[in-house]
């Protein structure tokens, strides 16, 4: 059976270490500050941003959640994202996708500015990661580098196949990994549901990531034997979460992100990372 790889348990370590940078920006008089924004009263979304202020207050950021109703505006919206940008308290910013009908969110995201960017995905911080210079990095993207490095799975030199393109996970990952950096370094290969014979190529997979949205996509019979599968796309089948990848890749893989906490606790801990640094970084 593959080894898992534990998202929880090395979220958890990262947190301390992100709890004592916290506290040395504290003892300097500096409080990291994350501000969130919320419109509408859409339930996952609700419960996802209290998951990152629970997530804050555990190692010490300071939380200014920001609520709308689903009849805010355009304007409404961006007059809030102009607040938490001016304010110096304020070192980074989230806002919850997706945003209501009618509201145009890649204008709410440009509006942010990049240096508060705590999901590294505003075209600036995206520019960087092109260029190959320091920013702040997309938050799952860079959980699945440190999850594959803290298990010591090969990946320079290796082959990895990316199923998915989107601009959260697939595309920017493709990037990561493809350069010349610590855990990178790979051959890298993006596919996606509309590629014929998916298996012919994630059959030569050392690494191989779903980030499909699409339950069950990878089988046993696309794996290569002793191959490191990461599932990096959810979907829901009524209550249950769902995984990109099948049960029964287990009895083939070398490494296997486990259903629930693997790729999303990572995630988290990567935006608390970013918030961070923009916070280490105010002159």
């Amino acid at each position: 059976m593959a080894e898992l790889l534990d998202g929880e348990r090395l979220a958890g370590r990262i947190k301390m270490e992100l709890a004592d940078r916290v506290a040395r920006l504290a003892a300097l008089g500096r409080t990291v500050g994350l501000g969130t924004v919320l419109v509408g009263d859409d339930g996952p979304s609700a419960k996802y941003v209290a998951m990152k202020h629970a997530d804050c207050e555990a190692i010490g950021i300071h939380s200014y959640h920001e609520g709308l109703p689903s009849s805010a505006s355009q304007a409404d919206v961006e007059a809030v994202i102009d607040r938490l940008n001016a304010d110096v308290n304020v070192h980074s910013i989230l806002v919850q996708l997706p945003l209501p009908t009618g509201i145009n969110e890649e204008q709410v995201l440009l509006r942010i500015k990049p240096e508060k960017d705590v999901d590294g995905l505003h075209p600036t911080n995206l520019g960087r990661l092109v260029m190959g210079t320091p920013g702040p990095l997309p938050c799952t993207p860079a959980g699945i580098v440190e999850l594959l490095s803290a298990h010591s799975v090969p990946v320079e030199g290796q082959h990895v196949v990316i199923i998915g393109r989107g601009l959260t996970i697939g595309r920017p990952l493709s990037l990561l990994l493809a350069m010349k950096r610590p855990g990178c370094n790979a051959a890298v290969t993006v596919v996606h549901t509309g590629v014929d014979d998916m298996g012919a190529l994630t059959r030569t997979a050392d690494v191989i990531v779903a980030a499909a949205g699409v339950a069950g996509l990878v089988t046993r019979d696309m794996v290569k034997p002793g191959a490191a599968v990461v599932g990096a796309g959810t979907s829901w089948s009524g209550t249950k979460l769902m995984s990109d990848v099948a049960d029964d890749v287990a009895e083939v893989a070398g490494w296997i992100t486990p259903r629930i906490g693997g790729v999303g606790p990572m995630t988290r801990s990567m935006l608390l990372r970013n918030a961070v640094l923009a916070a280490e970084k105010v002159q």
